[in-house]
């Protein structure tokens, strides 16, 4: 493999010195592993796969729970067991475990079912990068294009030489087209020309673009943050205040409060056949309302403390999303 790629930097040195010597070499790359990540019909059918592997992952599981459950039940009940017995329990275990190995490699293995679908599923998305940066590197006048993620190692690539962003447009147009009447794809050829154009005039503006739009997200998000904050502060305030009424008024009027004091309006009632009265007293409705009203508000609290730890969680969880994905290193 070095080999080839030692003759490949010869002859590519050789050609890039000899056309240097008549004109600007114009070179491009392109990141397979991004534009992959970024054409919805891969998204959508790399999901389904993982979902494939997963349930895989899981019979592979249960049948070692399985093969576990025997070898523990031969070991319990081995001192009782003749040796025929014995023999064909080791043999039943040991057809399981050949059965589960042929099933991880054909799952699994180098040649498994993972690893044929993942290369059926990626070769019609390789196909139409090929096709679109052949149109690209044609109208654009590149005399190389490289792929960032191939065996081939890129120690520094500046970003202004990176294609790929050209390569998904031209994908996600052609899928478009296809379901456009015949005007609106003259219409839509025209504005792709424009924009083409406009990014071809200044190579940065589609990375100040980006970078924009990301500013405007963290933006939104902030204000987001700062306006559920101040709604779940405005909340606690509402809430004080109604707690410092109730207890004002429970104080005045003296009846139950949600500290537990008792009432000074006590009303017997009869409890007995005869129609005495006992000594037994209750509660005013008034009190009984009071109480009610204040656990309803240490609920509204409890709810509020929860939203206001849920809003910090999610705000701590983006920002180490943020981090994580400014710090992340781009695959070589």
């Amino acid at each position: 493999m070095k080999k080839y790629f030692l003759i490949s930097i010869l002859v590519l040195s050789t050609v890039l010195q000899s056309n240097a010597q008549s004109r600007g070499v114009k070179i491009g790359y392109i990141d397979m592993e991004y534009i992959l990540q970024n054409v919805p019909d891969y998204s959508e059918a790399k999901s389904q796969l993982e979902q494939k592997a997963q349930k895989w992952k899981q019979d592979i599981e249960a049948k070692k729970i399985d093969i576990a459950k025997l070898k523990d039940a031969l070991k319990t009940e081995k001192a009782l067991l003749t040796k025929e017995l014995v023999d064909e329990r080791e043999e039943e275990i040991k057809f399981q475990e050949t059965e589960l190995l042929d099933f991880q490699q054909k799952k699994f293995g180098p040649n498994g079912d993972l690893i044929t679908q993942k290369a059926v599923l990626v070769k019609p998305i390789q196909d139409q990068v090929f096709t679109a940066v052949q149109d690209i590197a044609e109208a654009k006048k590149y005399d190389f294009v490289f792929d960032k993620a191939s065996d081939l190692t890129m120690l520094f690539s500046a970003k202004r030489y990176d294609i790929s962003d050209q390569v998904i447009r031209v994908i996600t147009r052609a899928e478009k087209r296809e379901q456009m009447s015949n005007k609106d794809v003259k219409k839509q050829a025209a504005q792709d020309e424009l924009e083409d154009a406009a990014n071809d005039a200044n190579p940065t503006l589609e990375l100040r673009k980006k970078a924009l739009e990301e500013k405007k997200k963290a933006r939104e998000q902030l204000v987001a943050d700062r306006k559920a904050a101040a709604e779940a502060a405005k909340a606690e305030k509402e809430l004080k205040r109604q707690e410092l009424l109730e207890a004002k008024n429970a104080k005045k009027t003296g009846t139950v409060t949600a500290n537990g004091k008792t009432s000074s309006d006590k009303t017997t009632l009869p409890t007995e056949a005869d129609g005495k009265v006992s000594d037994s007293t209750v509660v005013d409705p008034k009190a009984a309302k009071v109480a009610e009203r204040a656990k309803l508000i240490e609920d509204r609290k409890k709810a509020l403390e929860e939203k206001k730890k849920k809003i910090l969680e999610d705000r701590e969880a983006a920002k180490k999303a943020k981090e994580d994905a400014k710090n992340k290193p781009k695959t070589e």
